[in-house]
């Protein structure tokens, strides 16, 4: 898409696209806050469940699988619908396995629920990535993605305070009882307001979707990007299943209390990702990345030390340690979204989104086999998550710049 501009003056989004952009927020923040709901919920679902650690990475790692299997199955398919069909599709099933969910009375039933809604949840992210790369030039998708992430953010700030308070009063079904109600809300929207998306169809290719997975696995450029997503994505998933049994038991702060953490980091986040993503546009995504390793890499190896501590340096902590996070996933996205063709786009997304999901499944199991909770609720060798993390980041700040390396001059 062609956007006339003056030299020098960074481009503005169209209304529609400023519409479409509040959409995809909007639906991100549901997807995003059904995956991260289940981290402070934790500490409730455990001894309510009789759950050990063991179980509860399963139950984590479970959604992270299902959506890796389905991502790699509908690859071969991602680029021969109109994308809104598709993202309407898995979003619907996304939306009964978070009813399921809702519904689930067992540490059995649970993780069913759970692989249910990864088979369907776990491809929206990809959909809304090609679907991103269709409506906005490359030096709008800095800005773009710093308000996806914002839907991260929306749901500190909003979703996961008011979906503890629900737990609080209506037990742990309720939150994801309410996000049904509230994503049918986005669906409706989708349906009915957003514009198909299907320019990609008009290359008119022939090939049959295992030759189209094929060829979109054997660009070596690919591969260098797909393991740096995943290697990103692993901090999240080694560090958040055990973030609210963590805060609670070793670092001291009531459980009443884990709102007000959610709550300031998401607000910081929600104030810094747009600031992100302009920066990145403004000069360049590499700067943005490396100093976003390097503070993740510092507060990873504080955060996981920490030990009884007030709420002030916990809230400073987390905070910090997210914005060196977000510092690395946007400037990352904005610059993967160029890299596959227009029709290799939407495979490229789902398998991307595959292997990250599949990586963080085997992360989540890792953690919950490197940590271990004592008779007193305490997480036991948490550090050793830290370092984990620590050795991912440093290993895709290497593949990133082999990513850049190996990418045209002028890619879309």
């Amino acid at each position: 898409m062609t956007v006339s501009r003056t030299p020098g003056v960074p481009p503005a989004f169209s209304p529609y696209q400023r519409f479409a952009v509040g959409l995809l927020t909007l639906l991100q923040f549901a997807v995003i806050l059904d995956f991260m709901i289940m981290s402070p919920l934790g500490a409730i679902i455990m001894p309510t469940l009789s759950m050990t650690a063991q179980q509860f990475g399963l139950v984590v790692s479970a959604y992270a699988f299902s959506a890796g299997i389905a991502g790699l199955l509908t690859a071969g398919f991602a680029d021969r619908y109109d994308r809104k069909k598709l993202l309407l599709f898995f979003y619907g099933g996304f939306l009964l396995g978070t009813l399921w969910c809702g519904l689930a009375n067992s540490f059995e039933m649970l993780l069913l629920a759970r692989i249910v809604t990864g088979l369907f949840g776990g491809v929206i992210g990809s959909i809304v990535m090609a679907i991103t790369a269709d409506l906005f030039e490359p030096a709008l998708r800095g800005r773009v993605m710093g308000l996806l992430q914002g839907a991260f953010a929306g749901s500190q700030v909003l979703g996961l305070p008011f979906g503890l308070y629900l737990a609080a009063h209506g037990g742990w079904h309720a939150p994801f009882l309410a996000l049904v109600a509230m994503g049918l809300v986005g669906g409706v929207l989708i349906a009915v307001f957003m514009k198909p998306v299907n320019a990609h169809l008009t290359a008119g290719r022939a090939d049959s979707p295992r030759v189209h997975l094929w060829r979109t696995l054997m660009k070596p450029r690919h591969w260098l990007a797909f393991g740096t997503t995943a290697l990103l994505t692993t901090g999240g998933f080694m560090l958040m299943p055990f973030a609210s049994a963590f805060v609670v038991h070793n670092v001291g702060i009531p459980l009443s209390d884990l709102p007000a953490v959610y709550l300031a980091t998401g607000l910081a986040t929600l104030v810094v990702s747009p600031l992100i993503g302009r920066l990145s546009d403004r000069v360049g995504p590499m700067p943005v990345f490396y100093t976003g390793c390097a503070i993740t890499a510092a507060m990873v190896l504080i955060y996981t030390r920490l030990g009884p501590s007030p709420l002030a340096l916990l809230i400073v902590v987390n905070v910090v340690m997210f914005v060196g996070i977000f510092s690395r996933l946007i400037p990352w996205q904005a610059m993967a979204a160029g890299i596959p063709s227009p029709e290799q786009r939407g495979a490229f997304s789902a398998i991307n989104s595959a292997l990250q999901q599949l990586a963080g499944g085997v992360a989540s199991l890792v953690a919950g086999h490197l940590v271990h909770i004592s008779v007193d609720g305490q997480l036991q060798d948490f550090p050793r998550v830290g370092y984990v993390v620590i050795a991912s980041t440093v290993v895709a700040a290497v593949l990133m710049r082999q990513v850049v390396k190996t990418r045209p001059a002028q890619s879309d």
